[in-house]
């Protein structure tokens, strides 16, 4: 094992899982780590999926580890994947593969002992080495030059690639924020300019899956501008992008956010753009409670804060003056921030009587409970919302006689 060995650098950091990729080593020994793993280990990142590739069959694969005794899921025999649990901890172990077809996503693939094959039918070259039980990485496009450089780069022919996994796209971008320095790759670029089109033919839950974690990652506005550039983005957001609103978002400090930074850069309705990208119920819920609704501002009294607070989620209101701050001055700014530390610091009123107060102090069920209710909500929220259950109950004579109701 060479010093500059990805397996070096796994067994003093991660000593528990060197341990455990040598059970499965002594099971299968020429399987090899590879993609992310590889990537990660030899430019010093958290690694977070240990991924391994085998010559051997799914079946085989399994056979070996059962009679280990090693606990083995068979999470995707038609892709060829098992995946190995020890302690735990999973490992997913891939047949080697080649595309015998492919419909732009999804590939029929066949099984293969070249691992050059294998390499060739990933996406970039930093995703396509692995490293063997010895600490060697086998390397067949250059991914440790590439790595070293900062370039993300296809393997083999970007417009093949791209056609091949049209999602390869919004990798691309993802990709280039976190590993690449300085411009993109130009080749890869041209390709992704002449097949945007084809991001229409993904799945809208992917789309937003790449989209999201481009939003939390680094480099967010040099990469959105890369991906408008490109036409990307028209497809992405055809309801259109407010570039500036993000830009000024991201130097006002705003929180790392993927929802509260697609509300910035949504320029068209964003309940549209929630329900085309089929987004969570909590995902649209909050995507849609950044538009329309009231924003707290500097200078505002202890009782229109508390009244905010007792109608809006905590979240949604600090969310709006971000957005707001981001349109107002777009940059940090001492009055916003302390605007937000005063609403995390302030209790979120309650207010203190529900229907069955009222039907127990003698009003009859029905519409009218509702209705008095309301009302003297309302007065709990003019007060500054302060009133206690005792204050609310003696209020509650006078709203009852008002609709109607006698005790």
């Amino acid at each position: 094992m060479t010093v500059d060995s990805p397996l070096v650098r796994l067994g003093r950091d991660m000593p528990d899982v060197a341990r455990q990729l040598d059970t499965l080593w002594a099971i299968v020994p020429d399987a090899r780590l590879v993609g992310g793993a590889v990537r990660d280990l030899l430019c010093g990142r958290t690694v977070t999926d240990m991924d391994l590739a085998s010559p051997h069959t799914p079946e085989e694969v399994m056979e070996r580890l059962g009679h280990a005794g090693i606990k083995v899921v068979p999470t995707g025999l038609a892709h060829g994947t098992v995946t190995a649990v020890l302690d735990g901890r999973p490992f997913e172990i891939t047949t080697l593969r080649r595309d015998e077809e492919t419909d732009g996503r999804h590939a029929t693939v066949a099984w293969t002992h070249d691992w050059r094959e294998d390499a060739a039918r990933r996406d970039f070259t930093i995703n396509a080495m692995s490293c063997d039980r010895a600490g060697v990485v086998h390397d067949a496009f250059n991914g440790q030059a590439d790595l070293a450089a900062g370039c993300v780069r296809f393997v083999g022919d970007a417009r093949q690639r791209i056609t091949e996994d049209a999602l390869r796209i919004l990798r691309f971008f993802r990709f280039q924020a976190r590993y690449g320095r300085g411009r993109p790759d130009a080749a890869a670029m041209a390709a992704i300019t002449d097949l945007a089109a084809l991001i229409d033919r993904l799945s809208v839950e992917r789309v937003w899956s790449e989209l999201r974690r481009i939003l939390v990652g680094p480099n967010v506005m040099e990469t959105l501008e890369q991906m408008q550039a490109s036409g990307v983005l028209d497809h992405v957001l055809p309801e259109g992008c407010d570039m500036v609103r993000v830009g000024r978002l991201l130097a006002c400090g705003a929180p790392a956010d993927a929802v509260l930074r697609l509300a910035a850069l949504v320029a068209g309705d964003v309940r549209a753009v929630a329900r085309r990208l089929k987004l969570s119920r909590a995902d649209g819920t909050a995507l849609a409670q950044t538009r329309g609704y009231a924003v707290p501002l500097p200078g505002m009294d202890a009782g229109t804060l508390a009244r905010l607070l007792a109608d809006h989620a905590l979240r949604d209101l600090l969310w709006r003056t971000w957005l707001c701050q981001a349109d107002r001055i777009g940059q940090p700014d001492m009055q916003w921030d302390a605007l937000r530390h005063r609403l995390e610091k302030m209790p979120r009123p309650v207010f203190p009587l529900t229907g069955r107060d009222l039907v127990a102090a003698g009003c009859a069920p029905g519409v009218g409970v509702g209705r008095a209710l309301a009302e003297m909500r309302q007065w709990w929220l003019d007060n500054g919302c302060v009133a206690d259950h005792a204050a609310c109950l003696r209020h509650m004579h006078d709203v009852l006689r008002q609709v109607g109701h006698n005790l």
